[in-house]
């Protein structure tokens, strides 16, 4: 059975069977989503879809992963990494934040918890996919802010995680446990800001 580090087979309809497979398992769940239901979505048979994944957890982890690449792609793209340290890390907390509340990343997150119990590597994958990468990202940025003098970190692993959850503070307990499911910006900004304000208090030079 896959593990999550295979590669997939790549061909003319895996980005359309990706897009289809990632509607259905919004719309119903890992457990709900039928493949049947999946191959309809995406507009190729099941004989394609199977040429491509052999199984449905496969597809679902790779769907995770292709979408959590995809938001740190654009986030970095959005990013001016050359202004202020202040401003570079509001920006980055902010795409943090808004994946994060994203009717997306509340979908994918509460699936890969849902069924980590039973496909271990569910888990996993989403961990590899999404915090770890994330973690990598922010390291290299404070490399470079310790380069250019304007931060000065002695554990960067550490200091990622202390961002990363900085900023979710307050926000990311509320969505786990359902308590709320959206926020305003004026809530996301006070979050942002008091995660900033925090982590340059620390490390800041």
């Amino acid at each position: 059975m896959p593990d999550g580090t295979i590669e997939p087979k790549k061909g003319r309809k895996f980005d359309q069977v990706l897009d289809g497979a990632r509607t259905v398992f919004l719309s119903d769940g890992f457990e709900g989503a039928s493949v049947d239901d999946i191959a309809r979505a995406a507009g190729v048979s099941k004989a394609t879809l199977y040429s491509y994944f052999p199984d449905k957890r496969f597809l679902f982890m790779q769907v995770a992963k292709t979408e959590c690449q995809r938001q740190a792609d654009l986030a970095i793209e959005n990013i001016d990494m050359d202004a202020p340290i202040r401003q570079v890390l509001h920006d980055i907390a902010t795409e943090m934040v808004d994946f994060m509340t994203s009717q997306f990343g509340k979908q994918i997150f509460r699936i890969c918890v849902g069924e980590s119990d039973r496909f271990p590597e569910l888990g996993r994958e989403f961990y590899e996919s999404g915090p770890v990468m994330i973690r990598a990202k922010l390291i290299d940025f404070f490399e470079k802010g310790v380069a250019r003098g304007d931060l000065k970190i002695d554990d960067f692993e550490l200091a990622a995680e202390q961002f990363h959850e900085l900023s979710k503070a307050d926000l990311f307990p509320k969505l786990v446990f359902n308590i709320v499911e959206d926020f305003t910006h004026e809530e996301k900004e006070r979050v942002v800001n008091g995660a900033v304000d925090m982590f340059m208090a620390r490390y800041g030079t």
